[in-house]
């Protein structure tokens, strides 16, 4: 069988999905990566095509942003009428500038199944195109389907060049969510999360258990290259009068704005979170989706510090399920961090949720059922 996954751009869409890919290819199944860019899914060890090479996504994120005539405000906005119409019309633009290259690839491979990222509308277009079936893959807690559903609406341009007008004749959808933390119906099949962050050769000190408690600090991988990095400001000034060891995976990003760090504060680097946190206590991040369930994974509390997209919703899951907290960047405080580090109650929770989503199907366990779909 030929699986082609087709992700919308951005490490936070694509990384999800390794794991699936992975698992088709131990099982013997041939897999093709279709995204703009692609050089992290190849450094995973996939085949990948570039579907939009020379493209700068970012600067198409912005323009299709701008061109919104409302404002929208991310913290209320997200999961309403108006984040379908807000946020199908991104990231419909942000497909578009993939689907000709997809296409193209699709034709000459002939993918049996096509996975695709559920913020994405490339997938569904090329399967329909193709006559075959179509697999939506979550990566988070949002009722991603209407909102599949409204990206693809909007790429009208797209559909009637190639001819395709509604979704393909079979399609299915995986659910990364932990049942407990989201108040709606599992969307498909349940699948549990299971961590890709990328490798790396670590250094000894990872896997070393500290004599005090260890915190994970991490802002993704895009808040860092948009001036985000001061947001940590206030905690690296708590952490100094804490007995308590922070580490800042911050990927590529020159930790120098934060200021002198204190003797118990380290500049990490990148640093894959699931290699990291098992010697933590907790996790500071911002709120992405990816973060998020590897904190969860592995079983530690977190405090979130969202600044947009659905980090904010995330944010409320883990509040609202008891195993972390949320705040303002800038109202962290000793009080806070230290709550997040002995309270029994949020420990309690985040080990019920890492025991609730091991006993969910592997991502080895859906291999049959996508073979099944061809």
């Amino acid at each position: 069988m030929r699986v082609l996954f087709a992700t919308s751009p951005g490490l936070g869409h694509v990384f999800p999905t390794i794991s699936l890919a992975h698992a088709l290819r131990a099982a013997g199944h041939e897999v093709l990566m279709a995204t703009a860019g692609g050089k992290e899914a190849a450094n995973a060890g996939l085949h990948v095509v570039d579907t939009a090479p020379g493209v700068d996504i970012g600067a198409v994120f912005q323009q299709a942003a701008s061109e919104q005539s409302e404002e929208f405000d991310y913290s209320t906005d997200v999961d309403t009428e108006k984040g379908l119409e807000f946020v199908g019309a991104i990231f419909a633009k942000l497909s578009g500038v993939s689907v000709d290259l997809t296409v193209s690839a699709a034709e000459s491979w002939r993918p049996d199944v096509v996975v695709y990222s559920s913020m994405e509308g490339t997938g569904p277009l090329v399967a329909a195109k193709l006559g075959v079936p179509a697999v939506s893959h979550g990566f988070g807690f949002a009722d991603e389907a209407p909102m599949t559903e409204a990206i693809f609406e909007k790429m009208v341009e797209e559909r009637e060049r190639h001819g395709v007008q509604g979704f393909p004749e079979v399609h299915e959808s995986i659910d990364v969510a932990p049942p407990s933390m989201v108040d709606r119906p599992v969307r498909g099949w349940p699948m549990r999360y299971v961590p890709y962050n990328g490798g790396g050769v670590l250094p000894e000190w990872v896997l070393e258990r500290p004599a005090r408690p260890r915190v994970a600090v991490t802002l993704g991988t895009v808040l860092t290259q948009v001036g985000a990095l001061t947001s940590l400001t206030k905690l690296v000034d708590v952490a100094r009068h804490l007995d308590a060891e922070f580490v800042l995976a911050l990927g590529d990003a020159d930790p120098s704005p934060l200021g002198e760090l204190p003797d118990n504060v380290r500049a990490a680097g990148w640093v894959p979170l699931s290699a990291l946190l098992p010697t933590c206590a907790a996790l500071v991040h911002h709120g992405g989706a990816g973060s998020t369930l590897t904190a969860i994974d592995a079983g530690v509390t977190q405090l979130v510090l969202p600044h947009g997209a659905d980090q904010y919703m995330n944010a409320d899951a883990v509040a609202r399920r008891g195993l972390g907290l949320r705040s303002e960047p800038d109202q962290v405080d000793a009080e806070l961090i230290d709550r997040l580090l002995t309270d029994p109650g949020l420990g309690r929770a985040a080990s019920e949720v890492a025991d609730e989503i091991a006993t969910l199907p592997r991502p080895a366990d859906l291999v049959p059922k996508i073979a099944g779909l061809a």
